[in-house]
């Protein structure tokens, strides 16, 4: 086994328990910092596949601004150390079997539609080629879906400002 292929298994490993930590724990805050190292997980992916550039965006974006967002609002909510409520076993099992459906329906385009099998060139991952594919005009372009994720990102700090605020008490 060589080093690379350790290096994989140890990212991978790092990427699933985080993740399934953030989601099976009860306490808010916790979950939020495995979310953290699932996300440095999955940076650390790209650096391994040599895509500096999604790494840093990764970093940045992810690590950077959606984790410390979250963090900044579980404080501003002040249930930080409160323990989340234990749901109810019919919510456990729906929740498992929507991301069994889920994951089932990714499977299912993935093969439908040949993503594994590609016949197209293979593009250089610099800056520039990468800011032309995603915000290019053409065909390819992932101009609309970058704007509605920012739009996205404005709803959820928009819904933490109003979670956030306190109520005044009316005058008597």
């Amino acid at each position: 086994m060589s080093g690379s292929t350790i290096i994989f298994y140890l990212l991978a490993a790092l990427i699933l328990v985080s993740g399934a930590m953030s989601v099976t724990s009860r306490q808010i805050f916790r979950a939020a910092i495995y979310l953290l190292f699932s996300l440095i997980g999955i940076a650390g992916m790209f650096f391994w596949l040599q895509y500096e550039f999604i790494a840093a965006v990764q970093i940045v974006v992810y690590v950077g601004g959606i984790v410390v967002l979250i963090i900044f609002s579980i404080f501003l909510t002040q249930q930080a150390g409160e323990k989340l409520a234990k749901q109810k076993l019919g919510r456990q099992v729906f929740s498992a079997l929507a991301a069994f459906c889920g994951f089932a329906l990714t499977l299912l385009q993935v093969y439908q539609h040949d993503f594994i099998k590609t016949t197209a060139v293979a593009i250089e991952p610099t800056v520039s080629n990468i800011g032309n594919q995603m915000l290019g005009v053409n065909d390819n372009g992932y101009a609309l879906p970058f704007e509605v994720v920012s739009i996205l990102l404005l709803a959820a700090m928009i819904g933490c400002i109003v979670i956030a605020m306190k109520s005044k008490p009316e005058a008597a």
